[in-house]
């Protein structure tokens, strides 16, 4: 068991749109992710996904509003609802979810990442 220094971790990586393991619990993953730009309209049929920002801010783009996150904000989107995270400006975030969730969920493209690197 050690902690994990966040701060840290970020730092071993500059890409964006490329999620890092971090921790898992109850079969959950922890992952950190750098975003800049739009992503893929997507959703999860199967699972709950939460958004924490660390530093930035989010865009988080439903079909019929858009919530803007700052840091030390999180939004969970429910399975099922499409969505579409935009980043004018790089942002960090740390995502709760369950293993084996794929990053553009019913989506598959240049964005789709199946083996994450455990950091």
């Amino acid at each position: 068991m050690e902690k994990v220094i966040l701060s840290d971790k970020l730092s071993l990586f500059s890409d964006h749109w490329n999620p890092r393991i971090v921790g898992e619990l109850n079969g959950q993953h922890v992952k950190l992710v750098k975003l800049k730009g739009e992503f893929v309209w997507h959703k999860h049929d199967q699972e709950d996904e939460m958004f924490y920002v660390l530093e930035g801010t989010l865009k988080m783009e439903l079909r019929d509003k858009t919530i803007i996150l700052h840091p030390h904000e999180f939004l969970i989107v429910p399975k099922g609802t499409e969505h579409r995270p935009v980043a004018d400006h790089e942002v960090s975030i740390m995502l709760f979810e369950p293993a084996g969730t794929l990053n553009t969920g019913d989506t598959r493209n240049d964005f789709t990442k199946e083996d994450l690197q455990k950091i």
